[in-house]
């Protein structure tokens, strides 16, 4: 079964870089598309990046050029590097599960983090 726990959240400045990792303590990691989403206060989740089991990548257009998600199946970690930050990038980041990577990107997922908080400041 897999378990999921993000890493690395905290303060950046606009224009600094961060990276975030999930983590899979179930060590199912190798079976699933893997993804990030993230939410603002008062707005709805949305999807940021996916991978899937064999390193196919997929962005959103908010985020395309400037973060990378990418994972190592034998750590059964997945990072999303985050570049030139904005304070609109400001919010909740959660790593999400699911079979299919087309599953991740439509939201439907079988598996959620707890989410960590990603501030930036300008």
């Amino acid at each position: 079964q897999v378990q999921l726990a993000e890493l690395g959240g905290g303060l950046v400045q606009a224009g600094g870089s961060l990276r975030i990792s999930c983590v899979d303590s179930g060590r199912s990691f190798p079976n699933y598309a893997v993804g990030w989403f993230r939410q603002a206060p008062g707005k709805e989740r949305l999807f940021v990046a996916g991978v899937s089991w064999n390193g196919i990548t997929s962005y959103s257009d908010s985020v395309k050029g400037r973060f990378t998600i990418s994972r190592d199946n034998e750590k059964n970690t997945v990072y999303l590097r985050m570049n030139s930050l904005e304070p609109e990038d400001t919010a909740v980041y959660y790593c999400a599960a699911a079979r299919q990577l087309s599953l991740v990107q439509s939201g439907q997922i079988e598996y959620w983090g707890q989410g960590t908080q990603l501030t930036v400041s300008s």
